[in-house]
């Protein structure tokens, strides 16, 4: 069993499913309305749980019942959260989505108690007692929780662990030359098409990942939706098939289920193309349920799916 030590963000996502966004100053009616838990961090390690991996998840959530909700599926699904910390100050951070019949999200974000993440209550054997540190790249934007992250990948690099930066939109956006020097050397940057291009100032995935390589960051996972993921080492650049899947919800969610897959199969020892086709199979499975943790996946589940693959696959 793979212990995994996760940085990242716990929220509650407040989703409003509807028909067109409103004009600006206007006002449309919600078909439908749902508080979710949600957060990379909180997603990614109630995936790698279900995964049958042990899980400690480092995160900050304000008092009261929105922290309960943050929390619900984490603690279900056994992650430890004893380095949890709770904000008297700050609410618990939450995204306020709206989801339009064709899945494409809009999203409000407020920072909240995450940001706060107190990293003098980090401890080197907290990270060192692991196998591998999952870092969301939205802990590296700024404040405390920056510091945190960056101290914590310190430690996970000092100590060889395997690690993992599962990229965001508005980190990327936000951060770039800054954000590039702060994860040179990691093990796995994992992204979609759209950050690798804010990350890096490219309009091609090639001279994209060129760049990355400059920087050594040698393994670059690039999630394409509908086309799978593309797998890019010094050894090989190859694209993983998506796994076709029918009553498509919403996909919020998705990203942080394939990093979890992906991270679970690396530990595992598979080859990188088996991990990127697991991941694959839980992105596509994430998006037949509304919130970004309801789907729950556990291995006999992502490996029979995977195999259901290989096997419908050209000879």
């Amino acid at each position: 069993m793979t212990k995994f030590f996760v940085v990242g963000d716990v929220t509650v996502d407040q989703m409003y499913f509807v028909n067109a966004l409103p004009e600006p100053g206007g006002e449309v009616t919600a078909s439908r309305a749902v508080l979710e838990p949600g957060g990379a961090g909180g997603t990614i390690a109630a995936a790698l749980a279900r995964l049958g991996n042990e899980v400690v998840l480092a995160a900050r959530v304000g008092e009261g019942p929105f922290a309960e909700l943050a929390l619900k599926h984490v603690r279900r699904a056994g992650v430890d959260l004893s380095l949890i910390q709770t904000d008297p100050t700050h609410q618990t951070s939450s995204v306020t989505l709206l989801i339009t019949p064709d899945t494409q999200r809009t999203m409000i974000a407020g920072g909240g108690a995450s940001r706060h993440l107190d990293a003098s209550k980090l401890r080197d054997e907290h990270v060192a007692s692991c196998d591998a540190l999952v870092v969301s790249a939205y802990s590296l934007v700024g404040g405390m929780q920056r510091e945190y992250a960056v101290r914590a990948l310190e430690i996970a690099k000092r100590e060889r662990l395997t690690t993992f930066i599962d990229m965001g939109s508005g980190a990327a956006d936000a951060l770039r030359e800054r954000l590039l020097a702060t994860i040179q050397d990691v093990d796995y940057l994992l992204m979609n098409r759209r950050e690798l291009f804010a990350l890096t100032g490219e309009s091609s995935i090639s001279a994209a990942v060129a760049g990355l390589a400059e920087r050594s960051i040698q393994r670059v996972l690039v999630k394409l939706g509908e086309m799978g993921s593309m797998v890019i080492t010094p050894e090989l650049t190859e694209l993983v098939e998506a796994l076709e899947i029918d009553g498509v919800v919403e996909s919020t969610g998705a990203g942080d289920y394939y990093t979890a897959a992906f991270a679970h199969g690396v530990m595992e020892g598979y080859d990188l193309h088996y991990a990127a086709r697991l991941g694959n199979v839980a992105g596509a499975l994430n998006v037949t349920a509304v919130g970004a943790q309801s789907c729950e996946i556990d291995a006999p589940t992502l490996y029979r799916y995977a195999e259901q693959m290989l096997a419908v696959e050209p000879a």
